[in-house]
């Protein structure tokens, strides 16, 4: 199947370009995520993408050199006179102080704006544009003030009209630039859009405080690309971009996700134009590292902000402990904590919330816990983010437990849950298969005030993909779209993820390249979610070119990489590679991250290697990391598979001593194990188990009960739980018919045996080839040749959907045999 794999997905030409600026728009403008959740953003389509990811977009960047311009205030700050205080007049003419006073009056009816504003025309008609564009820029930041934009925007349209002569004198770049803030800040961006291209249009000069303007109100409205596209076209138009403007589209760059070459490529640019970064400049690149797992980079940039002459401040080091929180990396996490207090930098609730999240990442929950100790201690309250970091990491670590525990202690300190909190607990009971409380948790959403985001519709998506829901995964994608949701990368990259883990690889990249042909650029959690649809295909092959293109530039390959790779080996029986990765990573070339170690236990399990497996769970204890469920699953697994139950019960114990709480998977390993020992109907008790906690059990587990039963002639007991599944919602697939199929033919009850076939067909379930070799093998078993010849040759009335080729290959198995 590698070889036949679509990828890459070459596009013939990229999708049509949207207009600069729209009169119209459907976005749905999404609030931003808050922490500890990561930021999900659109991608912009102007960078370059690879080959094998689809080199769908060429690189237009101007080349170009861009000038600094003159040096002029930022808008809003330092010479604002107003800022902060009750309005002051004191730009304004007498007369447009009055105007001002007639338009805020409660009385005034829009109808009379034309005899209102025509005061500041009547009252000297040969004023100087100059001073007629003061009265009107000091009027609408009046109007602003107030809370009047619509009025605003009102008033600037009849100067527009009144004005053409002198339009570009009185309809300067500081009251536009100021009106179109004002409707970025009310999310009327499709009208500051149009404000700006009809201007563009009608030929007044817009400058670069306008043209920033707009990018900020993309910006901060979450519409990256657009923000992106009017930075080009400003480029395009010889407008030189001010140090405010390369500020603001670096952390448009770092929100998007752009690639750290394009993000320098970008800097250096910036430098060679003579627009000298400041602090804010490197605190922004700093933070753009927080995708990708770039710490090195976020480290080099800490380093040259000191060695600039700038003093980093508590936005930087909070910026840089961020970075080393989502990298998983809680050590150089309080390294910069004790920078941070010798220079007298005092951490905050920030500092605290990105120290405990780096622990929390890494499975090291006791000490995250202790963190949040030490801020109660020095008078920090924990908030909402510190919650729910804490939550989710008990999550991920299997400690349901001690995830409510959390969440019930949030509540009693009477911190209200945010939409972050509800997305971790959607994500608990649904990687745990608890879908009725998943819903109620969905409900009480809206409850509480909140509205589910982006964040929560991704996680209904991976947690149906998950649990191979192909058709959940649909339905909530289209809900989704029904919500006003537009997809974004997180979405396709949920959505590639989701679909592999149902076995639906084709659909994955299918959703794949619908990404690509929306303009969203691929990057490293894109690479990873293809990587690891590869790799539950075993297509190693791939994998490989696909890590090769990531390490030659593309995208930086961090744990979840390797762990993909791992997976791919493992999947693809490619046992050397596997050995071979996992050394390096023993050795230190590959830096031994938890991740990665937990991994290798689950790959050498799956691939029954009980002595590396134990290699590897060791070295994870070595090394200080805490194992998490799936790890612990892995263990069971293996011993299960051995019969090796007093060392399954010792992981069993620790299990239950360190708090963790059982997932079916554990369930379904335990039952695996007694359903093949003396000890069988323990598997049912078990079943029990599951159902009297409230977690339903899957195919997986009615199976292999079932199995417990066939396999040891007890097929009244084995028929009660094939009712049973039934009844609770579930269809038989061909391995529940097979069983009953393989046991009644191993005790040569044929007709049974041929009666369990008819009522599969029936049902709509096909048989396969192990099906029909359970029969044939049973006739062989006596000697009965003929009887199995004919069972054969009569297959056709049986299922008439069966092929010449497998009727082939069952004669060929019959000749075998008796041979």
């Amino acid at each position: 199947m590698a070889q036949n794999l679509s990828l890459p997905l070459l596009l013939p030409t990229p999708p049509p370009a949207k207009p600069l600026f729209l009169t119209q728009t459907n976005h749905h403008n999404l609030p931003p995520p808050s922490p500890p959740q990561q930021q999900t953003t659109p991608s912009a389509s102007p960078t370059t993408i690879s080959p094998l990811l689809q080199d769908l977009y060429n690189n237009n960047s101007s080349s170009q050199p861009i000038h600094q311009p003159r040096s002029r205030t930022r808008l809003g700050k330092s010479r604002d006179s107003n800022r902060g205080k009750p309005w002051s007049h004191h730009r304004l003419s007498a007369k447009g102080q009055q105007v001002l006073q007639s338009l805020i009056d409660d009385s005034f009816d829009v109808k009379d704006i034309d005899s209102v504003l025509s005061q500041l025309l009547d009252q000297n008609p040969g004023e100087k544009s100059e001073d007629l564009g003061a009265d009107l820029l000091g009027i609408v930041k009046g109007l602003g003030f107030h809370k009047k934009t619509d009025l605003a925007l009102d008033v600037f349209e009849w100067f527009r009209s009144c004005c053409s002569k002198d339009g570009n004198l009185v309809l300067r770049g500081s009251v536009i630039a100021v009106l179109i803030s004002m409707l970025g800040k009310e999310g009327k961006v499709s009208v500051a859009a149009s404000l700006l291209h009809g201007l563009h249009k009608d030929g007044f000069d817009i400058d670069v405080y306008a043209y920033t303007s707009l990018i900020t109100t993309y910006a901060s409205n979450g519409r990256y690309r657009e923000a992106v596209m009017v930075f080009k076209k400003m480029e395009e138009e010889g407008c030189k971009p001010t140090l405010i403007t390369y500020n603001v589209i670096l952390n448009v760059y770092g929100k998007m996700g752009m690639p750290w070459n394009k993000i320098m490529a970008l800097v250096e640019g910036m430098k060679s134009a003579g627009v000298k970064p400041d602090s804010y400049t490197f605190n922004t690149l700093i933070s753009c590292c927080r995708r990708g797992s770039l710490h090195e980079e976020a480290a080099g940039v800490f380093e040259e902000m000191k060695l600039a002459g700038f003093s980093p401040d508590k936005v930087t080091y909070n910026a840089l402990l961020d970075v080393y929180g989502k990298c998983r990396r809680p050590k150089e996490a309080m390294q910069v904590l004790r920078e941070m207090k010798i220079n007298g930098c005092l951490p905050s609730i920030v500092t605290y919330n990105s120290l405990i999240s780096a622990y929390a990442r890494d499975g090291l929950l006791e000490e995250a816990m202790e963190l949040k100790t030490q801020m109660v201690e020095i008078g920090i309250t924990p908030d909402v983010f510190t919650y729910t970091t804490l939550l989710s990491g008990f999550e991920k670590a299997g400690k349901d437990e001690s995830a409510m525990k959390v969440f019930e202690e949030m509540r009693s300190a009477g911190c209200k849950p945010n939409i972050c909190t509800f997305n971790a607990l959607i994500k608990m009971h649904g990687n745990r298969g608890n879908f009725v409380e998943m819903m109620k948790v969905f409900d009480e959403i809206n409850k509480c005030n909140c509205k589910p985001d982006i964040v929560t519709w991704n996680t209904l998506l991976a947690v149906f993909g998950q649990n191979g829901m192909d058709s959940e995964v649909s339905g909530v994608f289209k809900e989704m779209k029904r919500a006003g949701f537009i997809p974004e990368r997180d979405t396709f990259n949920t959505l590639i993820s989701a679909y592999s883990r149902c076995g639906s690889f084709d659909q994955a990249m299918s959703i794949y390249k619908r990404m690509l042909e929306a303009g969203v650029t691929p990057d490293l959690s894109t690479y990873n979610a293809v990587l690891a649809a590869l790799a539950r295909g075993g297509m190693w092959e791939q994998s490989e070119k696909i890590f090769a293109e990531m390490k030659g530039g593309r995208c930086k390959p961090n744990e979840l990489t390797y762990s993909s790779l791992l997976h791919a080996y493992a999947n693809g029986r490619e046992i050397d590679q596997m050995l071979a990765l996992s050394e390096e990573i023993y050795s230190g070339i590959i830096e031994p991250h938890a991740v990665l170690l937990k991994t290798l236990i689950l790959v050498y399990s799956k691939s029954d290697l009980l002595m590396d497996t134990e290699r590897a769970f060791l070295e994870l204890k070595k090394k200080g990391f805490s194992p998490d469920i799936p790890t612990l699953n892995a263990m069971i697994s293996i011993y299960g598979r051995r019969q090796m139950v007093a060392k399954t019960n010792e992981i069993l114990h620790f299990m239950n001593d360190s708090g963790f709480t059982p997932s079916l998977t554990t369930y379904n390993t335990l039952m695996y194990m007694y359903s093949r020992s003396e000890n069988f109907a323990r598997a049912e008790d078990v079943l029990r188990e599951i159902l009297a906690k409230g977690i339903k059990p899957d195919i997986i587990s009615y199976n292999t009960v079932i199995f417990a039963y066939c396999r040891n002639g007890r097929m009244k007991e084995a028929s009660r739980i094939f009712s049973e599944m039934r009844d609770s919602g579930l269809v038989p697939d061909v391995i529940t018919y097979n069983t009953f199929v393989a046991s009644y033919a191993a005790d040569s009850l044929f007709v049974e045996a041929l009666d369990v076939v008819r009522y599969m067909i029936k049902q709509g379930c096909k048989p396969n080839q192990n099906t029909y070799n359970s029969i044939v093998d049973g006739y062989c078993k006596l000697n009965q040749r003929y009887e199995a010849i004919t069972f054969v040759n009569n297959l056709s009335k049986l299922d008439p959907h069966v092929t010449k080729e497998l009727e082939c290959k069952l004669s060929d198995r019959i000749a075998k045999k008796w041979t």
